[in-house]
């Protein structure tokens, strides 16, 4: 089996099982206590902290540990709001920040639109940056495609408007330091190769925090609780380890990635790499196939003996598409992530290529996806009626009757499927017809396409 998953979570590091071992011998003691067992606790826990501090570039006394990266989130969100309430409760956030990271900035929260390889203008970001802006939030490399953000030059505009910036690097830590003048800082354990259920919240001396939620003595008061010290010994240790194989495995698995990006739409056909081809993270790939469902398409690459993750809409449980896709503006459909771990032999790589054609076809297929466009006919326009009918369907139908249509000649979708709304603009662009926009029907919405060749 390969897992192709890291971006999810990455494969315990050695060094982080064997400080967890270690340190379950002599930090199973409150840290907060002045005898023996809780002054070993306590060395172990300074220990950690000074190393992760050293990894991020920050202040020892400026990080504090979490039970988990979205509960740093949370409490960094709520506390600078808190603390900021005087200039207003706004916050601007990318249209492509985690998940965590939109809830905790709420429903009301000012999103700033991406392009199409999912990075942020940072002129739209200085633009959403107003006198009423509690806090700013910026990923420093998205979770799904791996585009990395511009974080220095954000940062930058914020720190002139007072704002203060908050960076989820769960991606990126493990790579590097996050460079710029940022405030606020959130990480996750389990990312780079810890263990799970520590995480790394980051506030700057200067900047106004007020913690919400329970609070007592420990860690500043920014996060309640006895911490798990093995893990966190093991989370500071492994981020060191994985620090020191960064820059070579970074060089290797870029090139892994380059390969699989150059490739991929060379052995597929109707697929779009999606995400920044130069400013992303070394290890992360992310492209969508026409005319496939993607939960069928991860079984398919399940039981080839290869673990990967999906943002398509035909995988979630709210049959929802990704709202990063969405953001992006890009196919939803057949959408599949990986994510190489360190360490990827070159050889798992070239064995999933292989594979991937025959995977992708079988699942064509199987829902009868078209081999081509038909030709012959010279209707003015055909009316399909998908309602009902979830993704990758609508599209299917689409591209089916295409060439019953002259050219010129309209073929309007009605879908009630809400991937459609990106996957039939998406078709559009890589068949070279021309979107004509949506309307609402009394029973779903219609697509208008119009034949250009």
């Amino acid at each position: 089996m390969s897992y192709f998953d890291a971006a999810s979570s990455a494969p315990l590091h050695p060094v982080a099982r064997q400080a967890l071992a270690a340190s379950l011998d002599e930090g199973w003691a409150d840290p907060a206590r002045l005898y023996r067992e809780g002054r070993r606790a306590r060395l172990l826990l300074d220990a950690a902290r000074e190393a992760a501090a050293d990894a991020v570039g920050c202040r020892p006394d400026e990080l504090v540990f979490t039970p988990s990266g979205t509960h740093a989130v949370h409490q960094g969100v709520a506390g600078a709001r808190a603390g900021r309430r005087r200039a207003g409760r706004r916050v601007v956030v990318s249209a492509v920040e985690h998940s965590s990271v939109l809830h905790a900035a709420g429903e009301d929260a000012a999103e700033v639109p991406v392009e199409r390889s999912g990075r942020v203008s940072v002129p739209a970001f200085a633009e959403a940056v107003r006198e009423d802006t509690a806090l700013a939030c910026l990923q420093s490399a998205n979770h799904e495609v791996g585009t990395e953000q511009p974080v220095a030059e954000v940062a930058g505009v914020c720190r002139a408007a007072g704002v203060p910036l908050l960076v989820d690097a769960a991606q990126s830590l493990g790579w590097g330091p996050v460079a710029g003048d940022w405030s606020l800082l959130t990480a996750s354990a389990h990312k780079w190769g810890g263990p799970a259920g520590v995480g790394l919240l980051v506030v700057r001396k200067g900047v106004r925090f007020a913690p919400r939620g329970p609070v007592d003595e420990r860690e500043s008061g920014r996060s309640p609780g006895f911490g798990n010290l093995p893990a966190i010994v093991a989370a500071a240790a492994s981020l060191r380890a994985v620090r020191s194989e960064a820059a070579d495995e970074a060089v290797r698995l870029r090139g892994l990635v380059d390969r699989m990006r150059a490739r991929v739409p060379e052995l597929v056909p109707d697929v779009e790499v999606v995400g920044d081809p130069v400013d992303r993270l070394p290890h992360v790939v992310t492209f969508s196939c026409l005319y496939v469902d993607g939960e069928a398409l991860l079984h398919g690459l399940d039981r080839e003996g290869f673990s990967v993750s999906s943002g398509s809409s035909c995988t979630s449980s709210t049959l929802m598409p990704s709202h990063v896709l969405r953001a992006m503006g890009v196919l939803s459909e057949g959408n599949v992530r990986v994510s190489l771990p360190l360490g990827t032999p070159e050889a798992e790589v070239e064995r999933f290529l292989s594979v991937l054609p025959g995977v992708v076809g079988a699942v064509r297929e199987r829902i009868g996806a078209p081999g081509g466009t038909e030709g012959g006919a010279e209707e003015e326009g055909v009316v399909v009626d998908a309602v009902g009918k979830r993704c990758p369907i609508p599209v299917i139908e689409l591209a089916k009757v295409m060439g019953r249509v002259r050219v010129g000649g309209v073929v309007t979708v009605v879908a009630d499927d809400v991937a459609a709304r990106l996957d039939v603009p998406a078709w559009c662009g890589m068949r070279g017809h021309e979107y004509l926009g949506e309307s609402p029907r009394p029973r779903g919405t219609a697509y208008r396409v119009r034949r250009l060749h």
